[in-house]
């Protein structure tokens, strides 16, 4: 699946919003900007590598050569890349800034609000574009693997700088103490989660058809 990339997914969601609202979510983002506290509860949120909302002006889509198209609406464009299932994300994302969300998405055509979730859920599966391309330098490892090796990294380089001045004896002590300090982060990577259980259920129904079309 193009989305995915070892245990990294990235979702694209384009939602289309009237233009004499286009300044309301100009004016949100900008507050969201001077008071990122605001965004506390996304922060917290560690399986995310990156979010962005921007706006995408009707007369503002590249037209590739070929004649500009009449557009009725603005859109807005939210990009994302994160470890984990698609409804995990969704789940979280909904747990951690519902009223962010609903100021983001105020503007667009049809917003359901992230609350209920369900209908939140339809409202992005339905304005979601598949990635194309996909690429992630660190398949295997999700953003906590790369920080846990990161912190491993900096505690070896320590213990290699003290290898040659310290007494064998005291460099065990030293070697001990730091394996203590970075035990929870000697993990080793998994395997990549499945994109969401929808993707699951259509492989899992596909096939009795693919054996009863091909045998």
């Amino acid at each position: 699946m193009s989305n995915l990339a070892g245990k990294a997914y990235g979702m694209n969601v384009i939602t289309p919003m009237p233009p004499s609202r286009t300044w309301i979510n100009r004016l949100i983002f900008m507050v969201a900007r001077l008071l990122p506290k605001t965004l506390a509860g996304l922060l917290g949120l560690s399986l995310i590598h990156f979010a962005r909302w921007f706006i995408i002006k009707r007369d503002q889509w590249p037209t590739l050569g070929q004649a500009p198209e009449q557009l009725e609406h603005d859109y807005m464009f939210f990009c994302s890349n994160f470890n984990g299932t698609w409804d995990q994300y969704i789940d979280a994302f909904a747990d951690g800034i519902p009223s962010g969300l609903d100021l983001f998405w105020y503007s667009s055509v049809k917003y359901p609000q992230s609350i209920p979730l369900t209908p939140f859920k339809s409202y992005i599966v339905h304005n979601q574009l598949d990635t194309q391309y996909y690429y992630n330098a660190t398949p295997g490892s999700a953003q906590r693997d790369i920080k846990s090796a990161l912190r491993v990294m900096a505690v070896l380089r320590e213990l290699e700088s003290r290898h040659a001045s310290t007494a064998p004896e005291e460099f065990a002590v030293e070697y001990r103490k730091a394996l203590a300090k970075v035990q929870t982060s000697l993990g080793s990577p998994g395997l990549a989660p499945v994109a969401s259980n929808a993707t699951f259920d259509a492989e899992r129904n596909l096939v009795p058809l693919v054996e009863a079309r091909w045998g």
